[in-house]
């Protein structure tokens, strides 16, 4: 094996799958990984993981599960119970989980089986993949981070690990081990709003990592959360979701570490802080 695809955070964006797939079949890698979150967010979850599932099966691509399929096997959960909220923000926050949910149904026994880690034998050495760190899935690696954060966050004896999650793609080596966050195909936070996915190549000193940008129509990408029904379907913060795709920066975490405690304290309405949070939205860094 010498060259490895490590793809991550695909988010329902069929336009920049595409792109990707149109990428992968010029460079031919011999193996590819999806690091997780092919759902969500996006206007095309079902569309995503029919794609991907089927490359599973024709080409053996290897899938785990990230943070975002969790949110779907929790909600499966809840809705058998039937005890979902039905108003007030955190019904308003589930709205693009519960859509998600309509889009994919189907498939919850396959997302279930998706482990939540894969070991790839690099003979010598391991590559292991995870979504997020050892310790969970939403536990983000970020390219800052000291040491010794990371060192908590990997495993050591890993000659390459790659993460994803974060939508802020890096390379770094730290030890023994050659660090990679992945990035994002369908919703990179790092100010490129172009689709992001590492190559691993093996020469001959070793293995290295690409991370490689690849342009797609990321109007057409707009076009389809019009089209699709997410305005009428997940509320009004679709417009937030429309513009984290269409300028590479993450909006949504930081609404919601803003304004959650808020809403639910009634010192604002979900509506008032979502109008405050898009007005300063062109003048908002990335929220990790």
């Amino acid at each position: 094996m010498e060259k490895i695809a490590v793809i991550a955070d695909i988010h329902g964006n069929f336009e920049a799958l595409h792109a990707l797939l149109a990428d992968l079949e010029q460079w031919s890698p011999d193996l590819v990984i999806v690091a997780g979150d092919t759902i969500n967010r996006g206007p095309c979850s079902d569309a995503c993981l029919q794609l991907v599932l089927q490359m599973v099966d024709e080409r053996g691509w290897l899938v785990l599960r990230g943070n975002h399929e969790g949110y779907l096997l929790k909600y499966d959960r809840h809705y058998q119970r039937c005890d979902l909220p039905q108003r007030g923000p955190e019904y308003e926050l589930n709205r693009i989980i519960a859509w998600t949910y309509t889009q994919v149904r189907d498939y919850i026994v396959q997302v279930a089986a998706l482990p939540e880690h894969i070991h790839v034998d690099l003979g010598p050495g391991k590559l292991a993949v995870y979504h997020a760190s050892i310790r969970h899935d939403r536990d983000g690696l970020f390219p800052k981070a000291t040491n010794a954060m990371l060192r908590s966050q990997i495993e050591p004896d890993a000659a390459i690990f790659c993460t994803a999650h974060t939508h802020v793609p890096f390379v770094r080596r730290l030890d023994q081990t050659l660090i990679v966050n992945v990035g994002s195909v369908g919703l990179p936070f790092d100010g490129d709003p172009r689709l992001a996915y590492t190559r691993l190549t093996r020469g001959p000193k070793g293995w290295s990592a690409t991370v490689v940008r690849v342009a797609y129509d990321i109007a057409s990408a707009a076009q389809a959360v019009h089209t699709s029904g997410m305005f009428e379907t997940v509320g009004p913060i679709t417009e937030l979701l429309l513009r984290e795709l269409q300028t590479g920066y993450s909006l949504l975490f930081g609404f919601v570490t803003t304004y959650r405690d808020p809403i639910i304290a009634g010192e604002i309405s979900f509506e008032a802080a979502l109008e405050a949070w898009l007005a300063q939205a062109h003048t908002l860094k990335r929220f990790a």
